[in-house]
């Protein structure tokens, strides 16, 4: 609060906008359940139609002064979250610099926690700050419009819904201090453990030749065992707080019905009734589990990266849990030499489709190790095949390069890319040749022993038969889409490229066919494959899950981004829905 109060004072006249805007957002919420309560009140009760009708058309155009209102808000809001981010973006450059000079020899270290600031933990910080503004902004607002409006239809409605609400919130609010220690808590030990098990991954024959295995397996069982008890911790509150949701969320409606045989003797008219359930339904009780939801995860990230910046500023530590050193440290192993080149690696990239158009992604960074398998995913139109077509070369990005097993690709002839690389596309080109030349497109010379391993690996033979064999003759006409699919698979095999991108170029096969033959190409020896998704069990099936969301960008693994990307969640949720 020290930090929070001098920058909302400087920006005080953004927040007096953006109130301005919200009050008519509590106007239109005011609106909706009066304009109910008469229509049937003055209107359908009383056989008076037109009079009701009237009442609701009132809503009606209160509902779609709704749009204007959000774009307004949405105006407002960059003017709170951008100079947040910029802030934090100085401190954290500020604080490198700092250290840098203080203390030469940990300068690569005060590099690797200031690039950490600088990109995940600011947007983390960014996109937190802007849904709590959101979201306790509309509650705010939103209760005013509410609780006026049933004051204005009946006084005793607010004796029955407001006690519990109150309950809820107070239940909830004594959950925050409790929920931010152990969103802490496990951060902490998510960060360290990943940390050393990144270590320990490029140190595993060192540590076998040193006979140390049983020590480093000692120290990272304490490490495991620490991020299982901060899981815990993490898990008892949340359930906590799911009580306290159900108690302000839910108990409302469940009294506000209870109680109408009483209210009715109170004189409670039976559109007052209507009108607060509307208050409760539509209108309060959402935006109160939605700003709950967004304090209690947004928040508690909120406040852990806000301290990590500011401690670190404070002490001139890294934020982010103990450091390794080179003589020992907290690992007592040295710093992993640096391993072979990633088979893919681009910073700064920033990709659009022309001049003045928004970016696809902008700064994008990313580095895919050797044999690593990779899933791409995010909603349609995103760029997802746009990003695969700037990996592979065929798209120039406005800014940033791309290295493919620490060659760049710039400048690069098609015959020299198609030796990197292989894209496949949605829709499988088969071309009028034989079925040897089809498949050994990317390979004239390769032998039919070689074309005969493809074919039985990607289990191609009743294919492959049904045409005739290797040297019968193919008509693309007469061949389904999966089939042609199934035909540039077999091509991708054989292909001598080491980096294979599937641009949901299975998405004709069935998922058998489809775990198969992506199983069965990452199993290729040295191969990266990297695969534009269309199922959830192409993520699942992934080392690691790349998400597009307009600029931004999450990588990691299924169970963090569950954890950590709101994006991913809904597609899950989505995929599992649909499937």
């Amino acid at each position: 609060m020290p930090h929070a109060r001098p920058f909302l004072w400087r920006h005080r006249r953004v927040l007096l906008r953006l109130g301005a805007w919200s009050l008519m957002e509590s106007a239109q919420t005011f609106l909706v359940g009066i304009c109910l309560a008469r229509a049937l009140d003055q209107g359908f009760l009383v056989g008076q139609p037109t009079v009701g009708l009237a009442w609701l058309a009132v809503a009606a155009v209160s509902i779609l002064l709704a749009g204007p209102v959000l774009r307004g808000v949405f105006g407002q809001l960059s003017g709170l979250v951008e100079p947040l981010r910029d802030g934090l973006v100085r401190r954290a450059v500020r604080e490198a610099l700092r250290r840098a000079v203080a203390d030469p020899a940990r300068a690569a270290g005060a590099e690797r926690a200031a690039v950490s600031r600088l990109t995940q933990q600011t947007e983390i910080a960014r996109d937190s700050f802007a849904g709590l503004v959101l979201t306790v902004r509309s509650f705010l607002f939103t209760a005013v419009g509410a609780l006026v409006g049933m004051l204005t239809l009946a006084p005793e409605l607010l004796l029955v819904v407001v006690p519990p609400m109150l309950l809820g919130l107070l239940l909830f609010l004594l959950t925050l201090a409790p929920m931010a220690a152990a969103q802490r808590r496990f951060l902490d030990a998510d960060e360290v453990f990943t940390n050393r098990a990144g270590g320990l991954r490029g140190q595993l024959r060192d540590l076998v030749a040193c006979g140390a295995t049983g020590t480093a397996a000692d120290r990272t069982g304490g490490l495991i065992d620490e991020a299982a008890a901060s899981t815990r911790s993490l898990a008892r509150w949340t359930a906590v707080r799911t009580l306290a949701l159900g108690t302000a969320g839910q108990l409302p409606v469940i009294l506000l019905l209870a109680a109408t045989p009483w209210l009715r003797d109170q004189g409670v008219t039976t559109g007052a009734l209507m009108g607060a359930l509307a208050y409760l339904v539509q209108s309060l009780l959402p935006a109160l589990q939605a700003m709950m939801t967004a304090v209690g995860a947004a928040g508690s990230r909120l406040v852990v990266v806000l301290d990590r910046f500011v401690s670190a500023e404070a002490d001139g530590t890294d934020a982010g849990g103990p450091r390794e050193t080179e003589s020992g440290g907290q690992g007592g192993f040295a710093s992993p030499v640096p391993g072979p080149a990633p088979a893919v690696w681009c910073r700064g990239l920033r990709v659009s489709y022309g001049a003045g158009t928004r970016p696809l992604v902008e700064d994008f960074g990313l580095s895919v190790g050797a044999g690593e398998r990779i899933a791409v995913v995010g909603p349609s139109g995103i760029g997802k095949s746009t990003l695969a077509h700037v990996l592979s070369g065929l798209h120039t990005p406005d800014e940033g390069s791309v290295r493919l097993a620490g060659k760049p690709i710039a400048g690069r002839s098609p015959r020299e890319l198609a030796r990197m690389r292989v894209l496949l596309p949605q829709e499988g080109y088969v071309f009028a040749g034989s079925v040897r030349e089809n498949l050994a497109q990317l390979e004239p010379g390769a032998g039919d022993d070689r074309l005969s391993r493809a074919v039985a690996a990607l289990r191609l033979g009743p294919l492959v038969d049904r045409l005739g064999g290797l040297g019968a003759d193919v008509d693309p006409g007469a061949l389904s889409a999966g089939e042609r699919q199934a035909l540039c698979l077999g091509r991708a095999y054989v292909s001598p490229a080491p980096l294979l991108i599937l641009d949901e170029s299975t998405c004709h096969l069935d998922p058998a066919a489809e775990a198969h033959a992506e199983n069965v190409l990452a199993n290729r020896p040295g191969t990266t494959l990297v695969v534009i998704a269309h199922r959830l069990s192409s993520a699942l099936r992934a080392d690691r899950i790349l998400v597009l969301d307009g600029t931004g960008t999450a990588f990691g693994t299924h169970e963090s981004l569950l954890r950590d990307s709101p994006l991913y969640r809904d597609l899950t949720g989505h995929w599992n829905a649909s499937g």
